[in-house]
């Protein structure tokens, strides 16, 4: 199940500036990120290369994206009953006002479109190449805002459509510019953009009294029991008939914990990252991570990738920025991050050498592995055959 996206977490209030204790913000941005990529990249092994498929009508499908969606929500649900008793990470559960009335009128309508867009996010990936599923997500920001104005929670604004036009250009020169189009998974993919693009706007209007404010760890406490009974449901209608015990022990038991760990830890480390930060942090830290999950893709599994689609999304990308932020706000974050990192090179020369060399190093790496899917096909498909026998404990050739 991927984040942000197939993640199962729910929008979280902006908290207020406190004094930062412990570890540095960056490290929680890091793990953030990396268990953010993980699980995208860890899904796709999983669904389009572990072996957890089948083929019908000559058609390769993952014969069980929703049922491996019901084990990440039912592990979840068994994490975050032991956390409720054992730790005291679930406590702001105590300041939310649930009662079953509330629990019928606006959790179980939400998680049913919750329930959707995780099914719909996780059969893409079958279809389509992890990269071209990014810049389609990119378009999710303008979903939202079309269902906001169509609900009147925000009044219409010329400003913004203009704006939301850019990152909808991009991504449609992207499209254009895709090897791999298969239409049946742009449309699994654009139903899953619709799907939480409405569970967003339902938590606006239905949960927006203070009292209903949850981070995402107590969301997922509330959340992950009904949508994994939904879930199970569909994929008892679905794929159950098709379903093998030889499926788990081809794709491995401990592939599949481990996919659900990396599920759950990925909603803790938010919880983290946005009380050390804010989650305007986190969605800018979203669009690095994006843009390192197509990188991580390309060198992975070969992705074709054209000059179009590289256009396309930056387009996309800088569009989505400029609507995140705004004009003011971006120059003036680029002004102190400048007197910052004057500051800091004055004061830790050597530090600041050692950043600069790390930083070069990425770079040359980066641009070595995207060269390498080029011209040095056979060392990408050594790569690939270490990582996928190193997941999916496969000793066969």
């Amino acid at each position: 199940m991927s984040t942000e996206e197939e993640s199962p977490t729910l929008p979280m209030i902006e908290k207020p500036e406190e004094k930062r204790k412990g570890l540095h913000p960056v490290f929680f941005i890091i793990a953030w990120i990396a268990l953010s990529s993980c699980l995208i990249l860890y899904n796709k092994q999983v669904l389009g290369y572990g072996g957890f498929e089948f083929s019908l009508i000559g058609h390769p499908l993952t014969a069980f994206p929703i049922i491996l969606t019901t084990w990440h929500l039912t592990f979840a649900t068994i994490m975050t009953q032991i956390l409720a008793r054992f730790t005291s990470l679930l406590d702001g559960r105590k300041r939310v006002k649930m009662t079953g009335r509330i629990y019928l009128r606006a959790i179980v309508p939400i998680g049913v479109f919750f329930s959707l867009s995780l099914i719909c996010g996780n059969v893409t990936y079958l279809y389509l190449s992890v990269p071209f599923i990014q810049m389609l997500k990119s378009t999710t920001p303008v979903v939202i805002l079309f269902f906001t104005w169509t609900f009147k929670l925000e009044p219409y604004s010329s400003k913004q459509l203009i704006n939301v036009c850019v990152i909808v250009i991009g991504v449609m020169i992207s499209c254009f510019g895709e090897v791999d189009f298969v239409l049946v998974g742009v449309l699994f993919q654009i139903g899953g953009i619709v799907f939480e693009a409405v569970r967003l706007v339902m938590v606006q209007r239905l949960l927006s009294s203070d009292e209903f404010k949850m981070d995402p760890l107590v969301s997922l406490y509330y959340f992950s029991p009904i949508c994994a009974l939904m879930n199970g449901a569909v994929a008892a209608a679905v794929e159950l008939p098709r379903f093998r015990l030889d499926d788990v022990w081809h794709v491995g038991v401990w592939t599949l914990i481990g996919n659900a760990v990396v599920a759950f830890m990925l909603n803790i480390s938010v919880v983290f990252l946005i009380s050390k930060t804010s989650s305007l942090v986190m969605r800018l830290c979203g669009i690095l991570k994006d843009i390192l999950i197509v990188i991580s893709s390309l060198i992975l599994w070969n992705t074709p990738l054209t000059g179009l689609q590289v256009l396309g999304y930056t387009i996309a990308l800088l569009g989505l920025i400029y609507y995140m932020l705004g004009y003011d706000r971006i120059v003036g974050f680029s002004s102190r991050a400048t007197g910052m990192i004057n500051e800091y090179r004055a004061k830790n020369r050597l530090i600041s050498i050692l950043i600069l060399l790390l930083v070069g190093f990425m770079i040359v790496l980066t641009v070595t592995g995207l060269l390498a899917v080029k011209y040095a096909p056979d060392s990408i498909q050594n790569l690939k055959s270490w990582v996928y026998y190193t997941t999916a404990g496969d000793d066969t050739t």
